[in-house]
């Protein structure tokens, strides 16, 4: 196989493997990006998650926007996991070569390499991201200036012909920039210490135990904490700017505002849902990932 087609079977692995677990997370990326933007008056995620299903239901509450976070994992999901897996494979494929174990891989060119896969996936899914925290936040808004879409389509289609095509990629610096930390952090992490744990003999031979869950689990929690930490500013900014774009004349410009009438912690709203959904996010699409693959390619993963 040429290396073009194994990095397209990772990609679209990869895709699949992330619809599945946006199909589980996504009630958690609603109640993040309301958390986050202005006007918010929900103190908890769980006071965010009871008032939008009470005002707005399952389907255009807590699922509004579903159809973008699917979008997102074609345009997004599909380089992050699958561009840093075929990073990851020849790293360790040149490792091989030169008589070196599989594993033995800094855990900074790990990082480098999510940092790497996911600012590439980040700025190619930026107009996916725009359409997932307009419509995931439109609910919110005032009944007469709610943009009331009624699709993903819709979404950027209209975008693009009211605010034209330019406006698809607002917020983008602060998305690449959220993304290359929190891509680094996860990928990078992730399988730093699940390497690191498949040797203790607390999960099984090789961290087999369960079929890697329990293993898989541990690490990525671990990694989607230091992921939120970094990234969590650069995710408000993000959603203030794609939601109201009007307000912020720059990424910096909403950084300062931001601090300046709502206090530093307010960068670190909605880190709760974001945490709680970064970390089974992860779980579920890694597994499916590496599942898929071994039984597409007789390979893992990661």
């Amino acid at each position: 196989m040429t290396a073009a087609g194994a990095l397209i079977i990772k990609m679209v692995i990869a895709a699949f493997s992330g619809m599945g677990a946006a199909t589980v997370c996504h009630p958690l990326d609603v109640i993040r990006v309301q958390m986050q933007t202005s006007g918010s008056t929900y103190n908890s995620a769980g006071e965010a998650a009871r008032g939008i299903y009470k005002n707005d239901g399952l389907k255009d509450g807590l699922y509004a926007g579903v159809s973008a976070a699917y979008l997102r994992q074609w345009l997004y999901g599909s380089c992050r996991i699958g561009i840093y897996a075929y990073l990851l494979e020849n790293a360790q494929n040149a490792n091989i070569a030169a008589g070196l174990e599989k594993n033995a891989i800094p855990l900074s060119s790990k990082m480098l390499m999510g940092l790497t896969s996911g600012g590439i996936g980040s700025f190619i899914g930026t107009p996916s991201e725009l359409a997932l925290v307009r419509m995931s936040n439109d609910k919110k808004l005032p009944v007469d200036q709610r943009r009331n879409y009624n699709g993903v389509g819709n979404c950027i289609a209209r975008i693009a012909k009211e605010e034209g095509a330019p406006a698809l990629f607002t917020g983008a610096p602060a998305t690449v920039l959220r993304a290359c930390l929190l891509s680094a952090c996860a990928m990078g992490i992730t399988s730093e210490i699940k390497m690191r744990l498949s040797t203790t003999g607390y999960f099984g031979e090789g961290g087999k135990a369960f079929g890697g869950v329990p293993m898989l689990f541990c690490a990525t929690l671990v990694s989607s904490f230091c992921a939120n930490t970094v990234a969590n500013p650069f995710d408000v900014v993000k959603s203030r700017m794609q939601s109201s774009a009007a307000e912020y004349g720059s990424m910096v410009d909403c950084f300062v505002k931001t601090v300046a009438d709502e206090g530093v912690l307010k960068l670190w709203s909605g880190f709760v849902p974001a945490f709680l959904k970064l970390a089974p996010y992860t779980v579920i699409s890694l597994l499916l990932t590496d599942h898929i693959t071994k039984i597409v390619t007789g390979k893992e993963a990661l």
